[in-house]
């Protein structure tokens, strides 16, 4: 049950699947329904997700295998599967649709989503409205969703992980002020490890302390991040739900648990993260003719390098053998605490990878492979064939 004062007034959501990959393998797989599962690779991986039970024993998202095992011996591991959360992600967006055009996602498992004017035409309130799209999720899809509800998408994305799993909670424009000032300045979207780190070195550590800070004070000490931080103090965000923002870049990272210079492990994390990106630029027909390979060291040193190819892919070869020679030639040695992989200056996929590697005899059969892979998988699921480098 749900009460509020603002409930029936408010229309942006946003809407956050519960451990999305885990749930879908359980879903799937009903034996495990009640055991803890963890998405991932080998030993020497890491954590993609795990469920809630997992998570009880402290196994967290990006945390090496070994440890999370540590935690929970008895947690069965499973390989990721991403084109069964491909479809899962589109089912869910086509009930969305039914209720809103104006929806933007940020990932397979999460969207906003504005419902204002919807009441008429659907005879009940947003709220009503994102109450019945969970329960048809879990009606229809064997999946849960936790929703928050609120004037803004800043507030809106932080209510969805107020109650996770199966939450639903709002933050009405009468109660912003006190609901965010003893909040950590990390509540905020965007505000990372080093971000939280400069913060504190300024003595801002709660949303209060940012209160009392002058504007110009922020932006003389923080720049641009300094104005943005003090209008979401305020819970001021004028950005609407942009539906038809057009994609610049699609990139994958991963933050370790701890920090590591193991190159197995490395190699290993580059291949997965090009092996995502590969998979979601096929899935949106798109490529990309630049390769981008992040690092971030220990000490938050950020390392960020590109390479532009002959013409665009799509190809998980490609992508990764551009990434690894970026880290060969990175210039840096670890340990790292983050590692990340992209494309950019996107094109459709009818532009993608039409030359070859004329320097490379055997591309065109590692592609022509790859492709092959796609069919099979596509008609025999995920597991069908796996990459050796992918179990790193």
């Amino acid at each position: 049950m749900v009460a509020h004062g603002e409930l029936t007034g408010l229309s942006i959501a946003h809407m956050d699947c519960d451990a999305f990959y885990a749930s879908v393998e359980k879903r799937d797989n009903p034996s495990l329904r009640d055991q803890p599962v963890i998405v991932g690779g080998g030993q020497r991986g890491v954590v993609s997700t795990c469920c809630y039970i997992a998570r009880i024993k402290g196994v967290r998202s990006a945390m090496p295998m070994f440890q999370a095992l540590k935690l929970c011996p008895e947690a069965v591991v499973v390989k990721p599967r991403f084109s069964a959360y491909t479809e899962a992600s589109r089912a869910i967006r086509a009930m969305m649709e039914e209720l809103t055009p104006a929806i933007e996602p940020l990932s397979l498992d999460e969207a906003f989503l504005d419902l204002t004017g919807t009441a008429r035409l659907h005879g009940a309130p947003p709220a009503v409205l994102l109450a019945r799209l969970t329960k048809r999720m879990e009606d229809e899809l064997g999946l849960t969703g936790s929703i928050g509800l609120s004037h803004n998408k800043f507030l809106a994305k932080i209510a969805s992980d107020l109650d996770k799993p199966r939450g639903f909670s709002v933050i009405g424009k009468a109660e912003t002020e006190s609901f965010l000032r003893p909040k950590p300045v990390r509540i905020i979207w965007g505000v990372g490890t080093a971000t939280q780190t400069a913060l504190e070195g300024a003595g801002i550590r709660t949303i209060a302390d940012l209160l009392r800070w002058d504007r110009a004070d922020l932006v003389a000490r923080f720049g641009s991040m300094g104005d943005r931080l003090w209008h979401l103090a305020r819970g001021h965000d004028t950005r609407r739900v942009n539906r038809d923002e057009k994609l610049k870049s699609i990139s994958k990272e991963t933050t370790f648990f701890e920090d590591t210079s193991d190159p197995d492990l490395l190699d290993g994390h580059i291949w997965r993260l090009s092996e995502q990106v590969a998979d979601r630029a096929k899935a949106k027909r798109l490529s990309g003719r630049t390769v981008t390979l992040k690092l971030k060291k220990g000490d938050f040193q950020l390392v960020t390098r590109r390479h532009a190819l002959s013409d665009p892919t799509q190809l998980t070869d490609r992508i990764y053998r551009a990434a690894r020679d970026l880290f060969d030639h990175a210039g840096t040695s670890g340990p790292f605490r983050l590692l990340g992989v992209g494309i950019s200056d996107l094109a459709p996929e009818t532009q993608a990878d039409l030359s070859g590697d004329l320097l490379d005899p055997q591309a065109n059969r590692r592609a022509a492979a790859e492709r092959a892979t796609d069919a099979i998988r596509a008609k025999f699921g995920a597991e069908a064939i796996i990459k050796g480098r992918a179990l790193r």
